[in-house]
């Protein structure tokens, strides 16, 4: 009997690339020298044992991959163990970092653990396989604070390792306090942001996700934060670690807020964190994020350059693969910094020359020299994205153009839009004409008006999802590749519906965290219209934090100060705190089985506090209103 076909099930169906596409995708590869192989000779060079994890990717893209984002994901595929230089190795390609091991005098010092515990004892089985020698892992380092470079910790060390002093953990001053904000303050809304970002939603494949730009894809598994034993503040800082020296030069506010390179001298080797990698950076990520500060980073490319550059031979970092020799070490990092510094220099010309960041981002271009470097490409950070964020970090949110002060919300100017040409079907009549003819950005931004004025509008729907599809396909970044499909696949298939799946505040970073931190974060959570005819004082001690806080609430917003401890405080943990400000009821039971102590009064005041905290959900709609 024939099979019938479910019309509903193709329209929701991922599409194949259009003419547009290809037609797109064949321009971009008649600019490029995408058969170039010298990237794929360093990315191979040193290799020791290939990684469980390789694949092989075909050397022709398909037509719905942009061209050179497949060159990129080919070459981030080449996972393994490999030599950096005698002494130093690195394990590539089962995680989206590299995690490096330098050889001590006793044992290995590992550098960037990566982002789960599976992936980093994966690396660390790979390298001992291999050595046969049974050295101990004597130090870990952290180079900056973002999570896939400390989260696989406990993958390489134990708790009592690290207590007992047999194990080191550096890490560059400010690591914890920015380690855990990223992943407290803006927590939920990053962390569903970054389900797009990095496609954690999609299928692998061709029509889904291929790759970050920056690796393979964020690896998932057990999350860990040991915080570092000692910390380096000042350029210039030497420490023998294992009897390796490593002379280290710090770089807040690059790449991460608490950021550090070092050199190894006698290894001639230098380690260059995420500062300078094979992609062009973020300067804002679409995750979220603080922006970052381009001068800055320029600078700092520009110091390691003169004063560590001229002692090695070989500089590698916590993505892709090394670069060897001085001729080519010299031009690597002189195009990074100039990059950078481009970046900001000309996106303030032009924005005192009256353009706007978005007239900036279309016009900025980066000069020959620069653009035809593949570790310049858009893969990750973009040129057009990049140049708004410099915009926001002088001159914020605000054209200056007064009918952008303050506009209508999304659903109502919509509503308005849709209206004011002609309805719906005159709108999608339109934009089907335009995906016809290639407009993919014009039509995602006119259907997405459709979208919402009216979710329910099943042909908008699908129409925009087609159209970012296809802009997901053009796409050389990575991230913009992800945030294009899953916004389509959310498009098909609706917002995924899963109240009450929250992203916790995870026990290590609850151990990490000051207790007045974790105040600020219940003061984010505090429903300020429902509280601001409430106040209340009352002391908290948080018992393994060994601290205690005034907390006050007034006119809608939480206060807290350090104070003493006394017989009337609320005595309790950091972790209880942070489950009964998820669930409030749990408190009765709390003080019935001891992990909460207090005075009636002071119970009560809690009661009323908690009560007055909102919960963040995880799946908020994004691409619907």
């Amino acid at each position: 009997m024939p099979m019938t076909r479910d019309p509903a099930a193709d329209a929701r169906a991922p599409k194949p690339a259009t003419e547009a596409t290809r037609k797109a995708h064949a321009a971009l590869a008649a600019r490029l020298p995408l058969d170039d192989d010298a990237d794929f000779a360093r990315a191979e060079r040193g290799l020791l044992r290939r990684g469980v994890e390789a694949e092989v990717l075909p050397t022709a893209a398909p037509g719905t991959v942009n061209p050179s984002l497949w060159r990129q994901a080919r070459l981030n595929a080449l996972a393994g163990l490999f030599e950096v230089t005698e002494g130093v190795y690195q394990v590539r390609g089962y995680d989206l970092a590299n995690v490096t091991f330098v050889r001590g005098a006793r044992g290995w010092i590992v550098v960037d653990p990566l982002t789960a515990a599976e992936t980093a004892a994966a690396a660390l089985r790979t390298l001992r396989e291999h050595f046969a020698d049974g050295r101990p892992v004597t130090a870990v380092v952290y180079t900056h604070c973002h999570v896939d470079h400390f989260a696989g910790i406990r993958g390489v060390v134990t708790d009592e390792q690290v207590a007992s002093g047999e194990v080191r953990i550096i890490g560059p001053e400010g690591f914890l306090e920015h380690a855990v904000s990223e992943n407290v303050i803006a927590g939920t809304a990053m962390s569903r942001r970054a389900l797009y970002m990095y496609g954690l939603m999609l299928p692998k494949g061709e029509r889904g996700h291929v790759d970050t730009g920056l690796g393979r894809g964020v690896a998932g598994g057990t999350w860990g934060l040991v915080p570092p034993t000692e910390t380096v503040s000042e350029t210039g800082t030497e420490l023998l670690v294992d009897g390796v020296r490593m002379v280290f030069q710090v770089t807040p506010g690059t790449e991460a807020p608490a950021e550090m390179n070092f050199l190894l001298p006698d290894q001639r080797a230098l380690c260059l964190a995420e500062n300078c990698t094979a992609v062009q950076h973020n300067l804002y990520t679409p995750r979220g994020a603080e922006v970052r500060d381009a001068l800055a980073w320029s600078g700092y490319i520009d110091e390691a350059l003169r004063a560590y550059a001229p002692a090695a031979d070989v500089v590698f970092a916590s993505h892709h693969w090394p670069r060897w020799g001085a001729q080519e070490i010299t031009a690597y990092l002189t195009k990074q910094r100039d990059a950078y510094r481009y970046l900001h220099d000309q996106t303030m010309r032009l924005a005192n020359q009256g353009l706007v960041a978005a007239e900036i981002a279309e016009e900025l271009e980066l000069p020959p020299g620069l653009a035809d470097e593949f570790f310049l490409r858009d893969y990750y950070g973009t040129v057009n994205h990049n140049a708004k964020a410099v915009y926001q970090k002088y001159l914020g949110w605000f054209d200056a153009n007064p009918a952008h002060l303050h506009p209508l919300p999304q659903v109502e100017a919509a509503q308005r839009y849709v209206a004011y040409m002609g309805g719906a079907d005159a709108v999608l009549a339109r934009a089907r004409a335009d995906f016809a003819a290639g407009a993919y950005r014009w039509v995602a931004e006119v259907v997405n008006h459709v979208v919402f004025a009216d979710p329910a509008n099943q042909e908008a729907r699908l129409l925009q999802a087609d159209t970012l599809e296809q802009l997901g396909y053009q796409a050389e970044s990575g991230p913009w590749r992800d945030f294009y499909l899953t916004g389509a696949q959310e498009l098909r298939q609706g917002t995924p519906n899963a109240p009450g799946l929250r992203t916790p505040v995870q026990p290590d970073v609850l151990r990490g965290m000051p207790g007045a931190m974790l105040l600020d974060f219940l003061a984010v959570r505090l429903d300020g219209p429902r509280a601001a005819t409430r106040s209340l004082r009352l002391a908290l001690h948080l018992t393994d934090a060994g601290s205690t806080h005034l907390v006050e609430l007034s006119h809608g917003t939480l206060h807290h100060s350090a104070g003493e401890d006394a017989p009337g405080a609320v005595r309790l943990d950091r972790a209880t705190l942070a489950r009964l400000a998820d669930d409030p009821s749990l408190l009765d039971a709390a003080l019935a089985d001891g992990s909460v102590s207090a005075p009636e009064a002071g119970a009560n005041d809690l009661r009323e506090l908690l009560q007055l905290l909102v919960a963040f959900d995880l799946f908020f709609p994004v691409i619907e209103p």
